[in-house]
């Protein structure tokens, strides 16, 4: 069994914050959050600085390979704020596959995946740079099974929906819930492993 010294967090990463405690850029850091963060913790499936939301920090260096690298894929759902206002075919062709270039090169189809719009989403904290609240615009939830770099904000683009926003709200049933922007939230080891849905972290 893992170490009991193990420690398990979640975290609201707030925008223009990177996934990381150490950056040659003149970028926010996990290490500004005001928070006592243990010796040896360390960001697990990062956003990038552009990206808000859930973000897993642990200490256990296993939780990397049993969440991303395992036979079981976990879904991971986000909040997507887009320009203009989505159509029934843009949403099904989210839906059921769109062409995205992909790190490396290459054309990727993106497997089908649960995409819904969603009228007012509660609970939304202000961004620093939505200007422009009122312009045209849909909020969609997109769950997904993979992370290729950057999947979501490409799949909307490639149906003409360039993304405004992009908030991750779950990974499987560990949930954002209200934790504000740069907040911390830590959980015991069963409760970690069984909000992700891994059973075999033992």
């Amino acid at each position: 069994m893992d170490t009991p010294n193990n420690r398990y967090f979640i975290i609201n990463k707030p925008y223009d914050m990177v996934s990381q405690f150490v950056s040659p850029e003149d970028v926010g850091l996990l290490g500004d959050i005001d928070f006592d963060w243990p010796e040896g913790t360390h960001a697990i499936g990062r956003l990038d600085n552009l990206s808000e939301g859930l973000l897993i920090l642990t200490t256990n260096k296993r939780v990397t390979k049993l969440l991303f690298q395992g036979k079981k894929p976990h879904k991971r759902t986000y909040l997507v704020r887009v320009k203009n206002v989505v159509s029934p075919e843009s949403l099904e062709q989210l839906r059921t596959g769109v062409t995205i270039r992909v790190k490396g090169g290459g054309d990727y189809l993106t497997p089908p995946c649960e995409v819904d719009i969603v009228e007012n989403p509660e609970g939304l904290f202000p961004h620093q740079l939505e200007t422009r609240p009122y312009a045209p615009h849909s909020w969609l939830t997109i769950s997904l099974y993979e992370g290729k770099f950057h999947q979501v904000r490409k799949m909307v683009t490639a149906v003409s929906h360039p993304c405004k926003r992009l908030i991750r709200v779950s990974i499987e049933d560990l949930v954002l819930g209200d934790l504000a922007p740069g907040c911390v939230r830590e959980l015991d080891e069963e409760t970690f492993f069984r909000l992700l849905k891994i059973d075999d972290y033992q």
